[in-house]
């Protein structure tokens, strides 16, 4: 499915993907299309695409073609979902400890658009970090 979502080639797009947003919220993916993670979060993000048209936005970023962002966001797993509002990154707390990005394909539509949408409110409020309406501490049950 990640040919239907529009993909951003060098670091130049993506600066301007997340600066030309004033309204809605970008959602960029770094990774590879080939990874079957990212391939199961594209699925996820396209099925979704439509319905949060009107408060975000998707991009990919083939992080192996557009490495610039890799320290920088410290994009170590094979896939990667952050989220930006008006030029600054909004950090989410999923209860992992890693506060900065999902580094893992989400199982559910409904909560990536619970996501997607605390993201907005609370960045549309000026908040730089919101608290996911799920908590992923416990999401490898042992």
């Amino acid at each position: 499915m990640s040919y239907f979502l529009p993909h951003l080639t060098n670091g130049w797009q993506v600066d301007q993907a997340i600066l030309s947003e004033e309204d809605r919220v970008v959602i960029i993916r770094f990774g590879t299309d080939w990874d079957p993670t990212c391939m199961q979060m594209d699925e996820l993000l396209y099925s979704v695409a439509e319905k949060i048209k009107n408060f975000a936005v998707v991009y990919l970023v083939d992080n192996t073609q557009v490495p610039d962002f890799n320290k920088m966001y410290e994009l170590y797993d094979p896939c990667t979902t952050m989220f930006f509002f008006r030029n600054k990154h909004i950090m989410i707390d999923l209860g992992t400890g890693d506060n900065n990005k999902i580094n893992w394909a989400l199982d559910s539509k409904q909560e990536l658009i619970d996501i997607v949408e605390t993201v907005f409110r609370g960045a549309r409020k000026g908040r730089g970090l919101v608290v996911s309406p799920k908590d992923y501490s416990t999401k490898y049950k042992y």
